[in-house]
């Protein structure tokens, strides 16, 4: 992994604006995560988002470090996607939400959409103070 002191510094660039940012894992970093992140951008939640994959064999952009040191909270789409990425990068301390999405889905399928939406709006409750900014 290219974990080096100039990408840290970078993951802190302040014209990103005050957007709460949340990184979105599954396995491979192409289908789940990525239409997770493309609803967390969009309202009601309006969030700066990135994806990646938690299995180091053959995701596109596998998590890392500075992925993790750039997120707020880490939203993961199942617990095995969890499991998985504790044993490459360190989540003490970070804010993670964890849902259920089966890997049976194309990307931004409608019903990935719908059921991801639903779940998202329980882990990002509005009571919770979450949405446009930190």
């Amino acid at each position: 992994m290219n974990d080096n002191p100039q990408r840290y510094a970078n993951a802190q660039n302040p014209n990103q604006g005050q957007f709460k940012r949340v990184l979105c894992v599954c396995s491979a970093g192409l289908l789940r995560s990525p239409t997770v992140a493309w609803i967390l951008s969009n309202p009601p939640f309006n969030f700066n988002t990135r994806s990646a994959g938690s299995n180091l064999s053959y995701a596109l952009i596998p998590i890392d470090g500075v992925l993790v040191h750039w997120a707020d909270t880490v939203v993961f789409v199942n617990q095995e996607n969890k499991r998985q990425a504790e044993k490459i990068v360190g989540l003490i301390g970070k804010d993670v939400r964890v849902l259920s999405l089966p890997d049976s889905f194309e990307f931004r399928d409608p019903e990935l959409v719908e059921i991801a939406k639903t779940e998202l709006l329980k882990v990002f409750a509005p009571e919770k103070g979450e949405g446009e900014g930190k």
